[in-house]
């Protein structure tokens, strides 16, 4: 479970191989050239939309600021891409939680494993912390321009896993925070931190048995085939979001402003819609391709729901700001009451 759970993604996933391929570009010769990396992979959902939203930047600013995308890693990871913001060597990132914790610790929330069971839950907890986390980001120099959705995150296995004991027994992919893998070595699991560019290698060479990733990752960077088992219980959503550096929001005009913000709601929305019908889409072809979709039992899932919850008390206050989790806990329970689920 859990290091969507924290690094993906991020999450994404947390995410992709380091792809060695020149900058994606949509700037003009002239005005103001936003460099922006991310671990998307290139060509993807997320990298296409990236692509319309910097062509809607220049058409709306009318060539004033246009956007160059370095997709796949190629700026490496996030924990490198976060560091090269706060020195000008890029201005904007679209990042899984994994690289906005490494700004605040705040985004850790959406790493906690199945605190949300649904995208609307999802939907309702981020419009209530927006505002206090974008506060949280701007007093460290950053500036969120719009959410960004990844999938739902599943566990990927090598063999079946269907249970906490059978994930136990498994190499798992944790990311490299070091304060995540001590907690899941802590509740005896094997956790492996590696960065999400040599997940690959790691699956390959037998250092890794499982990962958790999104279904649209799996099948569109072909990991399926070396874990080519998928536990049906969910763990997490994978989130992200786009920011910008103070620096270089600074630089930009309020109508300008205006336009990167407007473009990349129309994003946030686009991926909302469309990412979970890729993910459905995605299991179907791995299914065709040989995938195997674990069950889980009633008696099983109730086993990941306990766990589930024992991690979200051990990381609450110690990895995740304890008002934070506070307020996103209020406002989940609250939107389940309000749903009747």
């Amino acid at each position: 479970m859990i290091r969507t759970f924290a690094r993906f993604g991020g999450a994404l996933s947390f995410l992709v191989l380091a792809l060695a391929l020149p900058p994606s570009s949509t700037a003009q010769s002239q005005g103001t050239v936003i460099k922006l990396a991310t671990l998307v992979p290139d060509g993807s959902i997320w990298d296409l939309g990236l692509k319309q939203m910097g062509a809607e930047w220049s058409q709306g600013t009318q060539g004033r600021v246009s956007l160059r995308i370095y997709p796949g890693g190629v700026a490496g990871d996030e924990g490198d891409v976060v560091r090269k913001m706060r020195i000008g060597q890029i201005h904007a990132a679209s990042l899984t939680v994994g690289g906005l914790s490494e700004i605040d610790p705040a985004f850790k929330l959406f790493t906690i494993p199945m605190f949300f069971a649904s995208y609307p839950e999802l939907r309702a907890v981020i419009d209530k912390l927006t505002p206090m986390l974008k506060q949280r980001l701007e007093a460290k120099g950053f500036v969120l321009t719009n959410w960004g959705h990844g999938g739902w995150v599943y566990v990927f296995s090598k063999h079946p896993v269907s249970s906490v004991a059978d994930l136990r027994k498994t190499k798992l992919w944790v990311g490299t925070d070091a304060e995540m893998a001590g907690l899941w070595k802590s509740k005896g699991y094997s956790p492996v931190s590696i960065s999400a560019t040599d997940i690959m290698t790691g699956i390959q060479s037998g250092m890794l048995e499982a990962i958790y990733i999104t279904p649209v990752v799996a099948v569109a960077l072909q990991w399926f085939r070396q874990t080519p088992n998928m536990c049906e219980q969910g763990l997490a959503p994978l989130v992200g979001a786009t920011v910008i550096s103070k620096a270089a929001w600074n630089k930009l005009s309020e109508a300008d402003r205006k336009v990167v913000q407007a473009a990349g709601l129309k994003l946030e929305a686009k991926l909302e819609r469309e990412v979970p019908r890729q993910d459905t889409l995605s299991v179907a072809v791995m299914r065709s391709r040989g995938l195997r979709v674990v069950p889980v039992s009633a008696a099983q899932a109730k086993e990941w729901r306990t766990e589930a919850e024992e991690f979200a008390q051990e990381m609450r206050g110690a990895l995740v700001p304890a008002e934070v989790m506070d307020l996103a806990r209020r406002e989940r329970d609250a939107y389940r009451a309000r749903s009747g689920k």
